[in-house]
């Protein structure tokens, strides 16, 4: 089941749709968007991204749209190869879709006892299991600590390290077993929400895909083209919010001879726009969200 996507009107208008133009949608997911914007489009056409499998089911039969199964962060040689040119506007909407949550396979949720996988797709080499039952204790941590923002990082990786001594951690089931005691009374699904953000982070690269992604997209927009991008977490945010503002993943400050901040981008947003009280209570996902719009100088 794919839910309607977070703040659809928002993000469509945000892309300010020439009807005629070309556009990106780097998310594909249940095709929400996708559709969203086809139906703005008279000959314009829309190329859209996925990399996870079932993805792939929801692709229209339309001329005006082409399916690419591939992770965004080869985007602008898949752009380069199909359109050749470039676009008026890019959509990403990060994170999980509801779908893979809900999928107990794929074992992104704390809610199921399924394998450890977390894989966004099945060409990723290694699965959660394999981070869990390999990494060492200080790599454990790290990833804990900078993907999850746990308390508790090292002790947590810990207990992990000296669960799988005993058998391999192979289910969602058996590492909640493994770090039960080091969940605060009260907060035990939030802090596991938390291992679990940081286990998938790792498995995907979701950073490094991202910044790879972000540091193509003003190659590949076309100057008065829109980038907008939806992030459900602070690390997501900080890295689109320093490249809109400056051009770079550290968001380093660079500047002519003026003093003027030298950037690829005006920013729509100055601050990033959140979903109303009304839109939180019809889909719990939408309460971390954060939209950013930026336009190509």
């Amino acid at each position: 089941m794919y839910h309607n996507p977070v703040m659809l009107e928002e993000c469509i208008g945000g892309l300010n749709i020439n009807p005629e133009g070309v556009y990106a949608d780097v998310t594909f997911g249940g095709g929400g968007h996708s559709r969203a914007i086809l139906e703005r489009l008279t000959t314009g056409h829309l190329y859209a991204f996925d990399q996870d499998e079932d993805a792939a089911r929801n692709a229209f039969d339309d001329p005006r749209f082409t399916f690419i199964p591939q992770n965004f962060r080869y985007f602008k040689n898949f752009i380069q190869l199909y359109h050749g040119g470039q676009l008026d506007g890019i959509i990403a909407d990060l994170g999980v879709s509801s779908h893979q949550f809900d999928t107990p396979e794929k074992g992104f949720s704390t809610r199921f006892d399924s394998p450890l996988d977390m894989r966004m797709s099945q060409s990723t080499p290694n699965d959660a299991a394999t981070v869990v039952n390999t990494y060492d204790l200080d790599d454990l941590t790290r990833i804990l600590t900078l993907y999850g923002e746990v308390q508790q990082a090292r002790l947590i990786a810990s207990d992990i390290v000296f669960a799988r001594d005993a058998e391999p951690i192979e289910t969602t089931g058996q590492l909640r077993a493994a770090v039960e005691k080091r969940l605060p009374r009260g907060k035990e699904n939030k802090v596991l929400a938390q291992i679990f953000q940081a286990l998938r982070i790792e498995v995907n690269q979701e950073l490094e895909a991202l910044t790879a992604f972000l540091s193509q997209c003003p190659d590949v927009l076309k100057s008065g083209g829109r980038l907008v991008v939806m992030s459900y977490h602070s690390l997501e945010d900080r890295l689109v919010k320093n490249f809109f503002k400056t051009g770079n993943a550290e968001g380093k400050e660079e500047k002519d001879f003026f003093g003027n901040l030298l950037t690829p981008y005006t920013l729509i947003t100055r601050k990033p726009i959140v979903p109303s009280d009304e839109e939180i209570e019809g889909n719990s996902r939408a309460r971390s969200a954060k939209l950013r719009i930026a336009e190509r100088k």
